[in-house]
């Protein structure tokens, strides 16, 4: 009698909620526009409330989903977006190089997220608008000075030039995919889609060195 055929296991499917967050005309709705659909709306409206865009990538032979949200940086809007914090697991904060009240703001945004997400959470300090050189206001050292200093992921974008946008997202996806793999190791008898809205994860403090290292380095301008 012919042996029965093992159905095959299910393909693992991973889904990860990350915010963006920052003072309001930083250019936050345009990195995600640029990353999700390669567009760069020069007239674009500031975001009310909460919008959200849907990427896929795959890692691993993985299906990964990266649910990103882009929240408004008004003060008006604070309450509104404080709920939309839980469940996040990666978190871009975003700020203008050419406007150092949107960089002092940091050290707010970080609170904030500190307050409403996990502490294991991947984060990403972003400076945008480096194509604007000739109007720059925090310097390359000042952001990764303070990246070193609360333990973040840095770089430097263009969404306009669409430099580093890319990397900035995937290295926070990768990071957070890194975290729940090494996870499951520690809890192998776990056979759960990892659905990162639901199910918190516990990144090492050191994370990738080699991401890290490159990220230090701006390449932009």
């Amino acid at each position: 009698m012919a042996k029965e055929e093992e159905p095959e296991p299910e393909p693992e499917e991973y889904l990860f909620k990350i915010v963006i967050v920052g003072d309001s005309a930083v250019g936050k709705s345009n990195l995600l526009s640029r990353y999700a659909q390669d567009e760069f709306k020069p007239n674009s409206k500031a975001t009310i409330g909460v919008e959200f865009q849907t990427q896929s990538m795959v890692i691993d032979g993985k299906d990964v989903k990266a649910q990103i949200w882009d929240t408004a940086g008004q003060e008006r809007f604070r309450a509104v977006t404080s709920a939309y914090y839980r469940g996040a697991v990666g978190a871009l904060l975003v700020y203008d190089i050419t406007r150092s009240s949107s960089f002092d703001s940091v050290g707010r945004w970080l609170h904030e997220l500190s307050a409403h997400s996990d502490t294991s959470i991947t984060k990403m300090l972003v400076g945008n608008k480096c194509d604007l050189e000739d109007d720059r206001a925090v310097s390359v050292e000042q952001g990764r000075r303070l990246a070193e200093a609360e333990g973040l992921f840095f770089t430097e974008t263009s969404a306009l030039g669409s430099t580093n946008v890319k990397t900035a997202f995937e290295t926070v996806i990768k990071e957070i995919y890194s975290g729940i793999r090494k996870n499951k190791v520690l809890k192998s008898d776990s056979h759960d889609k990892a659905q990162l809205s639901l199910n918190r994860i516990s990144l090492t403090s050191n994370g990738n060195n080699e991401s890290k290292e490159t990220l230090n380095r701006p390449s932009c301008c």
